[in-house]
């Protein structure tokens, strides 16, 4: 694998400043020092560099093209960029329209620029960690939240969502609309989450059509019932009219033979820290995602609630507990009341 390192950019190897030589130091990578832009783009390709200092006090136009083809680059466009430049405004604007993430005058003071640099990593940090369509945190900052509510030690709910069918209807009608549709789970989960539980609520993208929603405990029935209320209420509009009033497609399987498609789904898998004890997120992680497929063996939209304890359950591979055609099957395997939504005459499970 190759090493993840920091690269100083010049036209004449000359040394940075030595607030920046002190800063990249302190990012405890190694420091390579390159004059050919040929050379930058194979390490850059090969390994995306922590950070990259252009200084443009020297050979302006050759240093300000190296830093174009880099973010030209779709990879390595998003690697952080720093132009180093002297007292000239028009070169001052000039790196910034070439694509710098940011650029330090040469003069200012070492605190100013150690509190700059940084602020240029905190946001490549934010924004590589972030997915791109739907702007919601992923797979590190799920696992990083979940993290700080075990350590917390407060009640929590960590829900999988995902989507039923949402591969025939993408073939069906395109990825264009299969993307909007992602974008359309996406605002349904921040809104209804966030409308419950304010800043104590996350919600993040894993990919494609999986989202991990995090809530705490007492919100969880909530919050899942209204989002499978609001989805089943919207959904249906994405079809064709042909198709929303049958309730159903003809799409072809894998074999290439005709089946009905209905119209999608969400399936919600449910874990909490109520009856379970856990050391680590990959744990939460690996029980939501097998609540999520026993929740995609229920018909209709629904969320399905682990209530099992450490212990052994007795049906090995079955919940305890899901909600589904209006009931809650508790430990003993009897059905308890739960609370049914409408959405447009249907019964949301």
């Amino acid at each position: 694998m190759a090493t993840v390192s920091a690269i100083l950019f010049s036209g004449e190897g000359a040394a940075p400043l030595e607030p920046i030589d002190r800063w990249l130091a302190a990012l405890d990578v190694p420091i390579v020092a390159l004059t050919d832009v040929d050379a930058l783009m194979s390490i850059a390709l090969r390994s995306r560099p922590r950070v990259v200092v252009f200084d443009a006090r020297g050979a302006t136009t050759r240093i300000l093209d190296a830093l174009r083809r880099l973010k030209s680059d779709s990879y390595t466009g998003v690697v952080p960029a720093v132009v180093l430049v002297g007292d000239d405004t028009s070169i001052f604007q000039a790196a910034f329209d070439a694509g710098a993430d940011e650029v330090i005058r040469d003069g200012i003071s070492p605190n100013e620029v150690s509190a700059r640099l940084a602020a240029v990593l905190r946001r490549s940090d934010r924004d590589l960690y972030v997915h791109p369509s739907t702007r919601l945190p992923g797979a590190v900052e799920i696992e990083g939240d979940i993290g700080r509510r075990l350590e917390s030690g407060a009640l929590f709910a960590a829900c999988y969502a995902d989507l039923d069918h949402f591969k025939e209807f993408n073939d069906r009608y395109s990825y264009h609309e299969g993307d909007r549709v992602i974008r359309i789970l996406a605002q349904i989960l921040h809104d209804v989450v966030k409308g419950h539980c304010h800043e104590q609520g996350f919600v993040g993208h894993i990919g494609g059509d999986d989202f991990i929603f995090i809530v705490p405990l007492p919100d969880v029935n909530a919050v899942c019932e209204e989002i499978v209320s609001i989805f089943d209420t919207l959904i249906p509009y994405q079809y064709s009219e042909q198709d929303r009033r049958a309730g159903y497609f003809f799409g072809k399987d894998r074999r290439g033979q005709l089946h009905r498609v209905p119209l999608m789904t969400v399936s919600i898998g449910v874990v909490t820290n109520e009856r379970r004890r856990f050391g680590h997120a990959a744990q939460v992680s690996a029980l939501a995602t097998e609540m999520k497929s026993y929740a995609k063996t229920l018909p209709g939209s629904v969320y399905s609630i682990d209530r099992r304890t450490d212990a052994v359950s007795e049906r090995p591979g079955e919940p305890e507990r899901s909600l589904s055609h209006g009931g809650v099957a508790g430990a003993s395997g009897e059905a308890e009341e739960s609370t049914r939504s409408e959405s447009g005459g249907k019964k949301v499970k």
